[in-house]
């Protein structure tokens, strides 16, 4: 038998034991530009060519962790600290891989007049509720320019409405943190006020995907299968862009030309960069995060960050 037949030949029995064990999966996402690869992997059979039944399901960052609390859901994508407010709200919940990591991605608007952060002492900002990383992100930002959420009002919209009142000029309103692909709306009107900080300035925006530990306990190859999906869907976009960003983009109603520019303010992270990820930076990260979290207020306490991720899966 010929190497390339051998290939097939093995190809042919890995994708009939996928189909004989196919496990299902729920999966909490947003249309955030840095998950779009779950899409693509759904959409191109990259989750059932690795044993997978996978649903996708829109679900608010806000309520993520309680489609996980009521088991509609066993795994979700969302920002580090995330994860360190679910865990210490009692939904427990383990990153097995990263995303993404935001390049200017997230961002504050802020309106006209208003020239630095400091500035905005005493001001009203829009930002997702606490919990999600636009709230994180008005938090983050603050602190690095001694002020705290307590120094301004906070107005809970989420991302896209956020975006809009500030494209809209909503009185009342000085300031919106959001994220693509919402923000490149905001770019493409700059009278409506400027992007004054991304997280080209500030790089505390990166994503990762995790589910419940009964479920990484019970279905350790599908966990593993969905990282190995994950991957390809990464290869995919490097080996064939077009056709990548034009599935990726209509499930945000985006043209693949208008998707492809807004996911240039991100980097999706392949198994090499998971790797390095996770050998340090995710830790460091995660500790200043929970303090951060645990100075606004945000958590009671800092649950065992050890216990936040589980490695074995990006071999």
């Amino acid at each position: 038998m010929t190497f390339k037949a051998s290939l097939a030949l093995a190809g042919c029995m890995l994708m009939g034991a996928a189909s004989a064990q196919d496990t299902a999966v729920a999966i909490g996402i947003s249309g955030w530009t840095g998950f779009a690869p779950l899409t693509l992997a759904k959409e191109a059979g990259l989750f059932k060519k690795h044993g997978l039944d996978v649903s996708l399901k829109k679900i608010p960052q806000k309520d993520r962790h309680l489609a996980i609390a009521s088991g509609d859901i066993q795994c979700a994508a969302t920002t580090v600290e995330t994860w360190v407010v679910w865990n210490a709200g009692g939904v427990a919940t383990t990153q097995i891989f990263q995303l993404d990591k935001s390049y200017g991605a997230d961002g504050m608007v802020v309106k006209p007049g208003i020239a630095r952060i400091a500035d905005l002492k005493g001001k009203t900002v829009a930002a997702d509720a606490p919990g999600t990383a636009p709230f994180f992100g008005l938090a983050w930002m603050l602190k690095k320019n001694g002020l705290t959420i307590k120094d301004v009002k906070v107005v809970n919209l989420a991302p896209q409405a956020a975006a809009n009142a500030m494209i809209a000029g909503t009185d009342g309103i000085d300031a919106a943190m959001t994220y693509e692909p919402y923000l490149s709306a905001v770019r493409a009107k700059p009278e409506a006020g400027k992007i004054i900080a991304t997280t080209l300035d500030y790089p505390m925006v990166m994503d990762t995907f995790g589910c419940t530990p009964k479920f990484l306990a019970e279905n350790p190859k599908a966990a593993k299968a969905l990282a190995d999906a994950y991957f390809d869907a990464v290869e995919l976009v490097k080996n064939d862009p077009k056709k990548s960003f034009e599935i990726m983009g209509a499930d945000v109603k985006q043209s693949g030309e208008a998707f492809e520019k807004s996911q240039a303010y991100l980097r999706w992270q392949d198994r090499a960069a998971n790797q390095k990820f996770f050998a340090g930076e995710h830790a460091a990260f995660t500790k200043e995060a929970a303090d951060l979290l645990l100075d606004a207020g945000i958590i009671k306490q800092i649950p065992d960050l050890t216990r936040l991720a589980d490695t074995r899966f990006l071999k």
